[in-house]
């Protein structure tokens, strides 16, 4: 009844879209796999192989494969493989997908692909009823049939089934991080690794603390790990932003990139292959919303760009989609909205909210210093807190606190110096300390205390790679 490959008719290109649709939206293809046979819907051989490894290892894995780790099933696969045209007919496809090959046709893929396959469904469910009705008089089984051809394709994965899935439980590509740049902050024990896609992470600071200059250096640092970032900025314009990566990833001030325009050209001609690709756009403040951020998304979609992390900066100056009086209220739906678009987008989102005026002078900011709605924090996966004391502003000494972390460990926290002409982090040891890291020393008090708790966090991770 059903034909044996529902979706000849409409041609190679088709075929291949829907399995970079299936390889780029892995949520989507979570529903789309209920309704989908990839050696019946696919009449190509390099098709059929990746959709057999690509659905396979998420029925072992209860995930689908990172493009990264499908290429290296696929190769490990095809090494010792006798057909050339397979092999090369799969690299090329592989290759498309890497480019983000016509993106914008994937929605419509998309949809046409699930209304075929939830067809093809119900008509083979519709068959087998009737050919139940002839032969039993039980009535449950039948409607539970038709129940299952209705719901398919709707119903997302009935979740971690616990005693079967172990090996789901402690897969290491689940997450997809991007690293901070920060090996203290990536250490296995805190973030595991970075941010995890789906995954919301805050900077809070106290106005003019650097709460954008932390935004730069991980995007900056995603763009070293050849990463796709979208930059949303609510308050600099975006050259003075393409500057800040300038200087970060150059090593050159922001003062002095002007005159070392060469210089620069030079290090993106040398690195742009091993350089993502960075989107910087400036938007209003309180009048943009996450409506606004995904329909510029959905724009560079159809420009074939897919983002790997998106930055948005910042939160607090953002509007909701529904209005609220109070403020508190208006922002822990903003901070809401950006968790859910995280999600959707299964990348990281950092972003930043500003504290309290507690927070200008603490020590330590956390979770009681975010103005305006402490509910914030219950949402938001990873809280970082930046405090710079007024009297050490001017040497870039302060103090990064891990208020909030879902990935490890948190209530650790860090001496740094933060370079502003560089939008650079730095972990200071006690020999930053002793030299006099970043040019201006600190009061002799301060630095006594610089020095203790930099040398109690040297403790804390040696003991945490002991125990390692």
């Amino acid at each position: 009844m059903t034909q044996l490959n529902p979706f000849s008719t409409l041609g190679r290109s088709f075929q291949e879209k829907l399995m970079q649709a299936m390889i780029v939206d892995r949520t989507w293809a979570a529903s789309f796999l209920e309704v989908f046979e990839p050696d019946e819907c696919f009449e190509f051989s390099h098709l059929k192989l990746l959709g057999s490894r690509y659905i396979s290892h998420y029925q072992s894995y209860k995930e689908f494969p990172s493009l990264e780790l499908l290429v290296s099933l696929i190769r490990d696969e095809l090494k010792n493989n006798a057909d050339v045209a397979l092999r090369e007919q799969t690299i090329t496809f592989l290759k498309k997908v890497n480019n983000n090959h016509e993106l914008g046709d994937l929605g419509w893929v998309k949809d046409k692909a699930l209304l075929f396959c939830r067809r093809q469904a119900m008509k083979k469910a519709l068959v087998d009823v009737v050919d139940m009705v002839e032969k039993t008089d039980e009535y449950d089984p039948i409607v539970d049939k038709l129940k299952r051809a209705i719901n398919a394709g709707v119903v997302q994965s009935p979740g971690l089934d616990y005693n079967v899935d172990i090996d789901a439980r402690y897969s290491t590509t689940y997450r997809h991080c991007i690293a901070t740049g920060i090996k203290e902050l990536d250490e296995k024990k805190v973030l595991n690794g970075g941010v995890g896609g789906g995954e919301l992470a805050i900077v809070v600071a106290p106005t003019s603390f650097g709460k954008t200059h932390c935004l730069v250096h991980f995007g900056a640092q995603a763009l070293l790990q050849g990463k796709n970032v979208v930059h949303y900025t609510l308050e600099l314009n975006e050259r003075v932003t393409g500057i800040r990566y300038d200087s970060h990833l150059v090593g050159i001030s922001s003062t002095d990139c002007i005159d070392n325009k060469d210089v620069i050209k030079e290090f993106f001609q040398d690195n742009m292959d091993n350089l993502g690709h960075l989107i910087i756009k400036h938007l209003p403040p309180k009048s943009t919303t996450v409506t606004t951020l995904r329909s510029h998304l959905e724009k560079m979609r159809i420009k074939e760009f897919k983002p790997d992390l998106v930055i948005v900066d910042y939160a607090g100056i953002m509007r909701s989609t529904e209005r609220y009086e109070l403020l508190r209220l208006e922002l822990k739906q903003v901070v809401q909205e950006l968790r859910d678009l995280a999600e959707e987008l299964d990348v990281p989102i950092w972003t930043a909210l500003q504290s309290n005026k507690e927070g200008a002078n603490s020590e330590i900011v956390d979770l009681t210093n975010m103005a305006e709605a402490y509910a914030q924090a219950h949402i938001a996966d990873f809280v970082l807190g930046l405090s710079r004391k007024p009297e050490n502003k001017v040497s870039g000494y302060g103090t990064l606190y891990v208020a909030k972390n879902r990935a490890g460990i948190d209530g650790v926290q860090f001496k740094i110096h933060l370079d502003t002409a560089q939008s650079r982090i730095k972990i200071l040891t006690t020999e930053d300390m002793d030299e006099g890291y970043g040019g201006t020393t600190p009061n002799s008090s301060a630095l006594a205390q610089f020095r203790e708790t930099v040398h109690s966090n040297r403790g804390f991770f040696q003991g945490l790679q002991r125990q390692q």
